[in-house]
């Protein structure tokens, strides 16, 4: 199992100094990547834990490319149908080249109904423009020119698409079927947020369609906070996913002040509970 960690790009954390050093305690520590959360204008009832503050999470992987050299750099997860497709596309492709192809693409069809109305965005069709949007990354990174694309909601003319670093794996959000359907046509790995009893049948089921469809086994991405004084509890929990097929960890560590207290629950995190 390999290990990633949340970083906070909401709330008073979610400064210039303090997601820098948490960012480098990270990659120090040998965590396999960093993640941040997407959200882009929270409704002022709903704001309890962030204060309204929120860093837009590619423009946050950019700053973090340059403030590391190896940790690899995620967000957990990207809601693509606030997005305009081809943007999104070259806005990771822009990522993956200047950070030295370290990003990972989390994605999810969102669920909160006034973002998307603050944004234009439809409700109803957010699995239908994510569906199209994984398409267009898939076409946009296959080749320099790649050729005019004609789908249901995008249609552009052949253009360069230039850089075109090495696509990065693409992990798909989401509990439901319609989820498992995307990580076998667009995917390279499943991120639910499934307690652990009830992700191994899922996991099952996934890895014997994949398997029927010939193509490899998906990564399994969780993400979970821990109870890091109580380290038996811990220990015993990340023994429960593994049981359950995870095959990837991402930790959150929740409200950490600043960067010494996420310092000392990395510390504690890699060297009691992971090891």
């Amino acid at each position: 199992m390999k290990f990633a960690i949340a970083i906070r790009n909401m709330g008073p954390q979610s400064n210039r100094a303090t997601i820098r050093a948490c960012a480098r305690i990270a990659e120090q520590a040998g965590f396999d990547a960093l993640f941040v959360s997407d959200h882009l204008c929270i409704p002022v009832d709903q704001t309890e834990g962030s204060g309204g503050r929120y860093l837009d999470v590619l423009a946050t992987l950019a700053f973090l490319a340059g403030a590391t050299d190896k940790v690899r750099l995620g967000v957990s997860v990207l809601v693509v149908p606030y997005r305009p497709a081809v943007l999104t596309a070259k806005q990771v492709a822009t990522i993956q080249e200047l950070s030295g192809d370290r990003m990972i693409l989390g994605i999810g069809v969102g669920w909160m109904k006034p973002e998307f109305a603050a944004l234009g965005a439809d409700f109803r069709k957010r699995g239908a423009i994510t569906n199209e949007t994984l398409s267009v990354i898939h076409h946009l990174f296959s080749a320099d020119a790649p050729g005019a694309y004609d789908g249901p909601l995008v249609k552009f003319p052949s253009f360069a698409f230039l850089p075109r670093p090495r696509r990065p794996p693409i992990w798909i959000g989401g509990n439901g079927t319609p989820a498992m359907n995307r990580v076998l046509k667009f995917g390279d790995g499943w991120h639910p947020m499934l307690p652990a009893a009830e992700l191994k049948a899922k996991v099952e089921e996934l890895n014997a369609r994949a398997r029927a469809a010939g193509r490899d086994v998906p990564e399994i991405v969780v993400r979970r906070g821990f109870k890091l004084e109580d380290i038996g509890g811990a220990r015993a929990k990340l023994a429960a996913e593994k049981e359950a097929g995870a095959t990837y960890f991402i930790l959150d560590l929740g409200r950490y002040p600043d960067e010494q207290s996420f310092g000392k629950s990395v510390e504690t995190f890699m060297t009691k509970v992971a090891n």
